[in-house]
């Protein structure tokens, strides 16, 4: 993560890319368990996920280095009528102060990939220790299957990449993001999934690999019921 706003044209046209609609498994845990208090949006972006954040009633935190990508979301969220529910700070995920029990819902859509496998391990943790006893964390990286990667089997994709590749320094391996998680004594994994994405929010259409991981703190059980919700109660059940 250069001090280059490497994102700036991504984030300055009137169709912003990555759009408005917030991460799909992120959105169905704020919807199923309604969590309440404070959250941190690292790498927000042009802040999808930080105006869900608010829009459910959390005060957002959100960090990027794009000054413009900021903008777009104080425009947007005051558009909303959340703004008193949202902070934005330019700068380093790796410089935020993460005080350790802190956060209800810490959010890092596409930023450890963005990053130095070292310096996106030691963020991990820090993250991994700053969930509050009812708190979740919600993850998302780029992976080796992305057709951006120099490794197998993303190498060998033959579909298009993303404009901005060049911001991806580490193509997670399979399984390494859970292996991260899994070492976290803080937490307990509700949710992991690897997967093939298109994108046609910004750019040519191209394809992601993606791993999408949501855990929560070790001891609390929220109620989810999964993504998709599978078997929920009837509406009628009383």
């Amino acid at each position: 993560m250069g001090k280059q706003d490497l994102f700036f044209e991504a984030y300055d046209r009137e169709d912003i890319a990555y759009g408005l609609k917030p991460s799909a498994e992120l959105a169905s845990y704020l919807d199923q368990v309604k969590p309440r208090g404070d959250a941190i949006d690292l790498g927000a972006g042009a802040g999808r996920d930080t105006l869900a954040l608010a829009k459910a009633g959390l005060n957002v935190r959100a960090v990027d280095l794009s000054g413009r990508g900021l903008d777009r979301i104080v425009e947007r969220a005051r558009r909303m009528r959340v703004l008193e529910r949202v902070t934005t700070v330019t700068g380093d995920a790796r410089e935020v102060d993460l005080p350790p029990n802190r956060f209800s819902v810490l959010v890092a859509t596409t930023v450890l990939c963005h990053l130095p496998e070292d310096d996106g391990l030691e963020l991990w943790k820090r993250m991994a220790s700053a969930v509050n006893d009812c708190g979740m964390v919600y993850a998302e990286v780029h992976t080796t299957e992305d057709p951006g990667s120099d490794e197998s089997p993303g190498r060998e994709n033959r579909n298009p990449v993303s404009e901005t590749a060049s911001a991806v320094i580490h193509y997670f391996r399979p399984g390494e993001l859970l292996r991260w998680a899994m070492h976290a004594p803080s937490l307990r994994v509700l949710r992991y999934e690897e997967r093939l994405e298109w994108d046609y929010t910004h750019g040519e259409p191209h394809q992601h690999g993606k791993a999408i991981l949501v855990a929560v703190r070790q001891g609390f059980y929220p109620p989810w019921y999964g993504h998709p919700i599978a078997f929920a109660k009837r509406p009628d059940d009383t």
